[in-house]
């Protein structure tokens, strides 16, 4: 089912934003946002504060605000466990893919940004449950009527944002001369400047850019690749997993997150597993 985002600001705010990643790199220096979330954080004690990594160019989930701060479903979620947990949640921006990096590190505590759950990437961090049920889509120009399944992407040029499982599927695809960008949006405006033949995205953000966003002359294919989750990532070992699974359970039981899914995506959410075992990859 697709899904129908509900904030009207954010239809302008994206459509600025995609111009706007278009002239400013993601990997700009690191600028913190958000706010403290709980009254009953203590002063700025280290073991009450959670140091968050985001890429703020994944809509509906991160995006820049108007005036610069970090605005998404993916910071309401984590606001909310802060609130849930007692601790201070404090957003860092980062490319993505130096998200798994800054948590080996050990530079931030965790991180939030659309990433899916897998095999992979949990030999290196430790994620929470899952929060989020999405899965890969094709975007395609609306004229082209050759694409209708992974399959006819065979020796076709291919958009991706670096470091996602989109990119990941991209490479494996026979022939394929894949083309990777700092975010989501730069490849889709990629495609719709006639530079690419797909995108492989998650779902989720390509329909929004789609249907709400600003980039025009493209379509999704029926078929989803993927049936996938979002997690939100730890350095392995770190005692604030259970802090942040902790407050996940408790916002859901709660109907918080039900509240904030609908007020992002306008639909009552999924019903979301406790515990996930990536395929492998």
């Amino acid at each position: 089912m697709f899904m129908k985002i509900k904030r009207s600001q954010f239809v302008r705010r994206f459509s600025l934003g995609i111009a706007a990643t278009l002239l400013v790199s993601a990997c700009s220096p690191s600028t913190s946002g958000g706010d403290a979330t709980s009254d009953t954080a203590t002063g700025d004690s280290a073991d009450k504060i959670i140091k968050v990594g985001t890429e703020p160019a994944f809509a509906p989930f991160e995006f820049q605000g108007d005036g610069g701060e970090i605005e998404g479903f993916d910071i309401d979620l984590f606001n909310a466990i802060g609130e849930a947990t007692g601790y201070e949640i404090r957003f860092e921006s980062l490319p993505f893919d130096g998200l798994i990096p800054a948590l080996q590190a050990n530079n931030i505590d965790a991180a939030i940004s659309g990433m899916t759950i897998t095999a992979a990437r949990s030999q290196t961090v430790d994620f929470s449950q899952p929060y989020f049920k999405a899965g890969l889509a094709i975007a395609i120009a609306e004229d082209n009527n050759e694409v209708k399944s992974l399959d006819d992407l065979a020796g076709k040029r291919i958009a991706v944002a670096i470091g996602t499982t989109g990119a990941a599927t991209a490479a494996d695809i026979d022939g394929a001369k894949v083309t990777t960008f700092d975010n989501a949006p730069l490849a889709l405006q990629d495609l719709a400047n006639g530079n690419a033949d797909a995108v492989i995205n998650d779902a989720p953000v390509t329909l929004y850019a789609l249907t709400e966003g600003g980039v025009q002359g493209l379509k999704v294919i029926d078929q989803l690749l993927t049936e996938e989750f979002y997690g939100i990532a730890t350095p392995k070992g770190s005692d604030k997993l259970a802090v942040i699974n902790e407050g996940l359970t408790t916002i859901i039981e709660n109907g918080t997150y039900a509240e904030i899914y609908q007020e992002w995506f306008g639909v009552e959410p999924p019903e979301l597993p406790a515990e996930y075992e990536p395929p492998a990859d």
